[in-house]
């Protein structure tokens, strides 16, 4: 049965595993980690102290997904980053379970929103490859998903479209950020 518990810092095969983890789901969307070493620096920063980092173990204590969350304005918002669930677990539930461990720890640290931010830097959405500016309401308000992009899982668990970021990704690659009330 799978466990959600905190990464140890001190659990250095854990610490890989989960750098392992995100490389090999993000490589081929994103180049925010293009190797092992910037996976590994993205898990450290997320042990930092007023940080939450959070890891799905499976029966053979492995890594099978990650949660994270930061505080932004004085801990009344957090931000939900990273959340990555190993492909061969998708579609099952744990995704959804660790956001939900995510949201029980923050509301009890007195959030009142939690938000995250999902990249459309492969064209899955209608939101990408055009001009957002000519009118950024109808954008969001008409958004399709074109390709699988997992705007429409953080939905189905609450999550409502709140902006996007124009060409936050370059030209026509925006960042659509999600946010959700907690508690």
């Amino acid at each position: 049965m799978p466990r959600i518990v905190d990464l140890p810092a001190d659990n250095s095969g854990l610490r890989e595993q989960t750098a392992g983890l995100l490389y090999e789901s993000f490589r081929a969307l994103t180049p925010a980690w293009p190797d092992m070493d910037s996976a590994r620096r993205e898990v450290e920063s997320a042990l930092e102290s007023e940080k939450i980092c959070r890891v799905m173990l499976d029966d053979q204590h492995r890594v099978m997904g990650w949660a994270g969350a930061m505080p932004h304005y004085d801990g009344n918002v957090w931000e939900l980053h990273p959340l990555v669930v190993a492909e061969s677990h998708r579609n099952r539930g744990y995704g959804r379970a660790l956001v939900e461990d995510i949201e029980a720890i923050v509301a009890a640290r007195g959030a009142l929103t939690l938000w995250l931010g999902s990249d459309d830097e492969t064209y899955a959405t209608s939101v990408s490859g055009v001009d957002l500016y000519d009118d950024i309401p109808g954008a969001i308000r008409n958004i399709e998903n074109l390709k699988g992009h997992p705007y429409e899982f953080y939905t189905r668990i609450g999550f409502r479209i709140a902006g996007v970021v124009p060409d936050a990704n370059g030209r026509g690659k925006p960042d659509i950020l999600l946010a959700k009330k907690i508690g």
